[in-house]
């Protein structure tokens, strides 16, 4: 079974800036004016998974919520630096997440369209 995240979006370019250039994922594939839709997946192609990013005509009705998140799990520590060295490179600002356990175990970011993502330290997943 492969997992899909498809989310509509009226930043296209600033999402995958955000997802490619300072998170590190890959471009997997694109599409252009499928039924008015361009999109991209992202993700890493040595995974079952992968984000889908469209935009139309029609603008996202998006309500986000402070306890929506994407959460992403450092392989390591230098992981986890880095990843957390590039949001500070793109002058990207750590938010407070609502949750304190995140705030514990790692560092939260919105993304361009005000989702929340997060980016644990590696010891917080190891139970699971």
């Amino acid at each position: 079974m492969k997992l899909r995240i498809a989310r509509h979006t009226q930043h296209l370019q600033n999402i995958i800036n955000f997802y490619v250039d300072v998170m590190g994922l890959q471009i997997l594939g694109k599409f252009n004016d499928h039924n008015g839709y361009n999109g991209i997946f992202l993700g890493l192609s040595e995974h079952d998974w992968h984000l889908e990013f469209t935009t139309s005509a029609e603008a996202p009705q998006h309500q986000t919520d402070e306890d929506d998140l994407l959460v992403w799990y450092a392989a390591s520590q230098q992981e986890y630096e880095e990843i957390n060295q590039r949001f500070v490179q793109h002058a990207i600002t750590p938010i407070t997440a609502k949750n304190p356990y995140w705030n514990d175990n790692g560092t939260t970011y919105t993304d361009p369209d005000g989702f929340r993502i997060v980016i644990a330290k590696p010891p917080t997943y190891a139970s699971f």
